[in-house]
């Protein structure tokens, strides 16, 4: 092999002795692995310094670090020594673009498209530039028109960015009461207790509408003002009979209207 007759040539110094530069260059023309893991272990240390400016953001260091390494490798094998730049110069950007890239995929919380990851980060710089631009906070339409999307991408955009970083049930507020502070959870909206009374009400009026006079009548005299079928039958000078056939009719009305009402 290439790097055998280079080790002759140098005295067969040991590896880890060899100038960095040297070995990019050995590694250039072999593709030696073993050149390349000691290329690797000589510059861990960015890897490990990138990944310490991206702690505490909801991901663990441990898997910020796997990603930085990964990022170290990549830009290792892509690496030009006789292009004059100096490897960290070129390896942070590589690095530093698969954490961020790590971000975008695993630090939300829920799962949503990369189209709306990226286009939420669009819309952050956007609002900062708008901002600037006309002295006010920018408008969804005004955020559109410069991304050149349309309104409804942006809000589902924005709706969708709130899964980021969601906020705990058991965080609290200033009440601004010597009492205590109140959690989260006690603000958040509960169903309100009229809300089945709202739809039986509105269950009831349309099924009404199907109704004839007497039938109303002898609807609202039964259930509503707690009236006897014979009490009934006296006033409207009809059999107790009747009143029970048309009660039974009413009842099956209603019956087939919860069926359209359910189906």
């Amino acid at each position: 092999m290439k790097v055998n007759k280079y080790y002759e040539k140098n005295d067969l110094k040991d590896i880890n002795q060899i100038e960095t530069k040297t070995l990019f260059r050995q590694f250039k023309e072999t593709k030696d692995q073993n050149i390349r893991e000691v290329l690797i272990e000589r510059h861990l240390y960015i890897a490990e310094i990138l990944s310490k400016k991206y702690v505490n953001r909801g991901i663990d260091y441990d898997d910020i670090y796997q990603v930085a390494c990964i990022g170290l490798i990549y830009a290792i094998d892509r690496y030009d020594v006789d292009k004059g730049f100096e490897f960290s110069s070129f390896a942070t950007p590589t690095i530093i673009g698969e954490i961020k890239k790590y971000f975008r995929d695993k630090g939300w919380t829920i799962r949503v498209p990369r189209r709306i990851q990226e286009l939420s980060k669009k819309i952050n710089n956007a609002k900062v530039a708008l901002s600037q631009e006309l002295q006010r906070s920018p408008t969804v339409e005004d955020i559109a028109l410069h991304l050149n999307s349309t309104e409804e991408e942006v809000l589902e955009a924005m709706e969708a960015s709130k899964v980021y970083t969601p906020q705990s049930l058991d965080l609290t507020y200033d009440s601004n009461n010597d009492d205590k502070d109140i959690n989260l959870a006690e603000l958040i909206g509960e169903e309100d207790i009229y809300f089945n009374r709202i739809e039986n009400n509105d269950f009831l009026l349309r099924a009404m509408e199907k109704l004839n006079d007497m039938e109303k009548k002898i609807l609202v005299d039964r259930y509503f003002n707690k009236r006897t079928q014979m009490a009934i039958a006296e006033e409207l000078n009809i059999s107790q009979m009747t009143v029970s056939r048309v009660e039974k009719r009413v009842i099956e009305k209603f019956r087939k209207e919860m069926e359209k009402t359910l189906s």
